[in-house]
């Protein structure tokens, strides 16, 4: 959905998965620093929005996904994971209940997906699914925002900031007394240097939760009776995952930044080198430079220095080998 805040002056939008909102607004790094002072607001509004109601619905989600979800208290945010049965991540689901309904923001464009599934596992359970995009925008404000937000909106809180799903008739009015507004660069480079994976960016089709992070923040171990549990109960106990995310420190003194998919290697190996992960996110951040978070094999030696590309890569652990 293409966003009203299009509009605003200095809007340059996006492309690709964020298409539909704003890429910046002319100045890149004052929006970064904006945000991480907690001023001003991001339009998240190309996000999917899944609504669940009805009295079975905690207790139904609870067998569905990743997260201990059954006694969830109104008002407190948690993130999900829905699991193919062979452990893969297909959806991430960021949610929050309000005492009658269960909101979630997914990725663009990925609700459908995710609501044939959860209709397709309902049975007999006395909850109603609704894709509520249409008339529900995301709006993120950053931690530390003393922005009022408007009596009625549910609000998704979390260490990094607020997730307002907000009316989106009401996008355009607030967003005129929200601050200045910061584009998706800007909340991706924040998101970067926090370490935080994204659905479709740190993931592929054989990506499971180990490698990212997500176990304990989207994935409880002690729950089971969501389709791949097994996969995840078994590389915990008995062994390790292939890869690991890591936060790479790129050479400053390079024009381009190396994009997602950008082949790693060990720099020691030299250009011919066997390949040993690739970027997944880059960005150039308002004060460590050019930075990136990338899938490496977990058996790299998490001091080696590595090339991305022709980009000198120094290595930060994430998840630990």
């Amino acid at each position: 959905m293409k966003s009203p805040l299009l509009t605003l002056p200095g809007a340059v939008p996006a492309e690709g998965v964020d298409e539909g909102v704003a890429a910046h607004y002319g100045d890149l790094f004052r929006e970064q620093r904006a945000l991480a002072d907690g001023t001003g607001f991001v339009d998240l509004s190309h996000r999917g929005v899944v609504a669940v109601t009805g009295e079975d619905r905690l207790a139904w989600l609870h067998l569905l996904l990743t997260q201990h979800v059954s006694d969830l208290p109104a008002g407190q945010a948690t993130e999900a994971l829905i699991l193919s049965a062979n452990g893969h991540i297909e959806h991430a689901l960021y949610l929050v209940d309000d005492g009658a309904t269960v909101w979630a923001h997914v990725e663009p464009g990925t609700q459908e997906a995710l609501i044939a599934y959860l209709e397709s596992m309902k049975f007999f359970y006395q909850v109603e699914i609704a894709d509520r995009t249409a008339d529900i925008a995301v709006v993120h404000l950053p931690a530390g925002s003393i922005v009022p937000v408007p009596e009625g909106v549910v609000v998704r809180e979390t260490p990094n900031g607020r997730d307002l799903f907000l009316p989106r008739a009401d996008l355009e009015a607030y967003a005129a007394q929200a601050g200045p507004p910061a584009g998706i660069l800007a909340y991706e480079a924040l998101r970067v240097e926090q370490h935080r994976p994204r659905l479709g960016f740190e993931t592929d089709h054989r990506t499971i939760p180990h490698e990212l992070g997500w176990i304990g923040s989207a994935v409880h171990l002690q729950k089971g009776c969501y389709r791949g549990q097994e996969t995840v109960a078994r590389v915990q106990n008995l062994g390790k995952p292939p890869r690991r995310l890591v936060f790479l420190h790129l050479d400053g003194s390079e024009v381009h930044l190396p994009v997602a998919g950008t082949e790693l290697r060990l720099a020691d190996d030299g250009p011919d080198g066997r390949k040993v992960g690739f970027v997944t996110t880059s960005a150039r951040h308002h004060e460590l430079g050019p930075v990136a978070l990338a899938l490496v094999k977990r058996n790299v030696a998490v001091d080696a220095p590595l090339v991305a590309g022709d980009t000198a890569a120094a290595q930060e652990v994430v998840v630990e080998p």
